[in-house]
């Protein structure tokens, strides 16, 4: 990464939801560039098992740091603790999110709340702390991992929908207020269909499991464009082949965009099988379902 300090140092990346899917993958992609990785996600012990990944893809050192990104304080003390055990902070990528099914007249209101604010106040509350370190060190490049259900809606996902076009929004406004740092960055990643845990693990409230819809890839692809995105910042790097097909499709085109999403999402985007209400891990972290991939790859 073109991310080294003058010192010849390894350079110290900060991760959030560093303990599954894409996060993780970004983590495991650093470390084969011999990486210092500051991780964080909200549960220790998946923590731990991508950190020791971490050292035997060849990462220089590795930080275990539990934190909730809603967590303003703890966000602030885990960067705070990493500029003074590093000396700086050149890269972040901020992937932290939670996910959930439902109509909005049907989702619990918590729910719904929860799911939004990981996206919105969540990346403010990492912006917040970082840009400040990036401004003192004249340098500093932050990747936020938003959707393409940033740029365009689904029937069923208006929480998720609602954070990521808030998210990349912010990141729009992130990327204005940082022009006058010619050494800072503020890029936005935009994947559709991943393979990760999140669609297993969301909250859903319409009887079905979600999976990922069509065409998936994997999230060490995803992992791949966020470091070549570290290499070459740019303003919004699409990680999905139809992504702008389907953007220009619901811009252009949206009374046949409103009439078709509905089935296909149905037809792609769940499972055929029959689930009670559940919170998922929306409120907390589940270990046991967090992995890089997710259940296409596992089964």
């Amino acid at each position: 990464m073109p991310i080294t300090p003058d010192t010849g140092a390894p350079p110290t990346v900060l991760v959030t939801g560093a303990s599954s899917g894409i996060g993780r993958a970004t983590v495991l992609a650093a470390a084969g560039r011999r990486a210092r990785l500051v991780l964080v996600a909200r549960g220790t012990e998946p923590l731990e098992e991508a950190a020791q990944e971490a050292r035997a893809a060849g990462a220089t050192e590795v930080v275990v740091c539990p934190a909730d990104v809603n967590d303003a304080d703890a966000i602030g003390a885990v960067v705070g603790a990493t500029v003074d055990r590093f000396g700086r902070l050149d890269a972040v990528v901020h992937a932290a999110q939670v996910m959930a099914y439902g109509r909005i007249e049907d989702l619990p209101r918590e729910v719904y709340e929860t799911v939004v604010d990981t996206a919105t106040h969540g990346t403010a509350n990492v912006a917040r702390v970082v840009l400040p370190v990036f401004r003192r060190q004249g340098a500093g490049h932050l990747v936020v991992v938003n959707s393409l259900l940033g740029s365009v809606t689904a029937p069923l996902m208006g929480a998720y929908v609602t954070g990521k076009w808030g998210q990349l929004g912010l990141a729009r406004v992130l990327q204005q207020e940082t022009r006058d740092a010619p050494g800072i960055s503020v890029s936005v990643v935009a994947p559709g269909g991943v393979d990760t845990p999140i669609y297993s693990q969301a909250a859903s409230w319409i009887g079905r499991t979600g999976r990922p819809p069509w065409p998936v890839y994997s999230p060490q692809r995803v992992a791949r464009i966020v470091l070549s995105t570290l290499d070459r910042p740019r303003r919004m790097v699409q990680a999905g082949l139809f992504n702008p097909l389907i953007t220009a499709s619901f811009r252009l085109l949206p009374g046949l965009y409103d009439q078709l999403v509905g089935p296909l999402l149905q037809w792609l985007a769940v499972e055929d099988d029959d689930v009670p209400p559940t919170s998922g891990n929306v409120f907390g972290s589940r270990p046991a379902g967090n992995a890089t991939e997710g259940s296409r790859h596992r089964s």
